[in-house]
């Protein structure tokens, strides 16, 4: 039986009228920068394989298990091979498309998370990584009229404020430096889960000390998801994340275009995910065939729209910034 007034929306009039602007606001920079906006499905027989994401099953009466999107990626990039790789059309040389949906992740419930939520993912071919930094900077000042973001490494970031070495400090420096930190590993987090360590680290060292907006660039190389990774030593992966006031608001990626290397990172990400107690997700997908076909060098950015809206309006929570969050929907 629902609670009284819980019908009612959580975000109030002024915040919503403030999201029309912002999308409004968005839609136009994209249109000066000449991308086209396109749609794709949500409910799709593909899903990202990911240690860390899990996205919702649904089945379709004739049809079976259909996977809603955790992202547009898969079908974006099916996009690029079709119209921006070397026998399209013009060549497809400097093609870029965006998107606006909503999208579905089986995660936590709280001030910064929904199940459901809006996301800004776009794609431009032939642009190099500093390019599609450059690109989200400008954007996010478009849009928050704060300025440019500030640069900084992966392994900057954690030197000056975490006191180490990411890319070479032993398991043992990184339960030292947690120890130290007086931050408290789950007990779920394995000894030998390095990237875990890592996580804890930049969740409760780093990313309090980014205050205005920041590009975190140069991520551990088995960080990469579906980036590519540029030899080193150390080699990293070529991903930036922004984060303004301390909140991650996009991730964004050298896209790798390797097919034989994604199959290699699915296999990984099963691995994980059957060691960490859940179940193995789908590793074949028309990304793949779409690969093997020939995606093109682009970057490709996804930046979650209604913590956007949360900064913009100074809010704390989303359900600020939601008409009806999971609990109300």
């Amino acid at each position: 039986m629902p609670q009284q007034e819980d019908y009612l929306p959580t975000a109030s009039w002024p915040v919503l009228q403030l999201r029309a602007e912002l999308l409004a606001r968005i839609r136009a920079f994209f249109a000066e920068e000449g991308f086209l906006e396109v749609e794709t499905p949500i409910l799709s027989a593909d899903t990202v394989v990911d240690r860390h994401l899990d996205p919702l099953a649904v089945e379709v009466p004739g049809w079976g298990r259909r996977w809603l999107q955790t992202s547009p990626e898969f079908c974006m990039k099916r996009l690029l091979v079709a119209f921006g790789g070397p026998n399209a059309p013009g060549g497809g040389r400097g093609m870029a498309i965006y998107q606006i949906c909503h999208v579905f992740r089986g995660e936590e419930f709280g001030h910064l998370h929904n199940p459901e939520f809006t996301m800004v993912e776009w794609y431009r071919v032939g642009q190099s990584m500093e390019e599609g930094m450059d690109f989200l900077s400008r954007l996010a000042d478009r849009v928050l009229g704060r300025g440019s973001a500030q640069k900084i490494t992966y392994a900057e970031a954690f030197q000056r404020w975490a006191g180490l070495d990411p890319h070479t400090a032993s398991a043992g420096q990184l339960h030292q430096a947690v120890r130290a930190a007086g931050i408290a590993p789950p007990e779920s987090l394995r000894p030998d889960d390095r990237d875990g360590w890592l996580d804890l680290l930049l969740s409760f060292c780093v990313q309090p000390k980014l205050q205005g907006l920041w590009i975190v660039y140069d991520y551990p190389a088995s960080q990469a998801a579906l980036a590519r990774v540029r030899p080193g030593p150390p080699p990293v992966a070529e991903r930036f994340e922004l984060y303004v006031d301390g909140i991650e608001l996009a991730n964004g990626y050298h896209e790798l275009c390797d097919p034989e290397e994604l199959r290699r990172r699915n296999r990984r990400n099963n691995q994980f995910r059957q060691a960490d107690g859940k179940p193995p997700l789908p590793e074949e997908s028309r990304l793949l065939a779409a690969m093997e076909a020939g995606l093109p060098p682009s970057v490709g950015v996804a930046l979650g729209f209604d913590r956007l809206v949360m900064i913009a309006a100074g809010v704390k929570t989303l359900a600020e910034v939601l008409p009806f969050p999971f609990d109300r929907a």
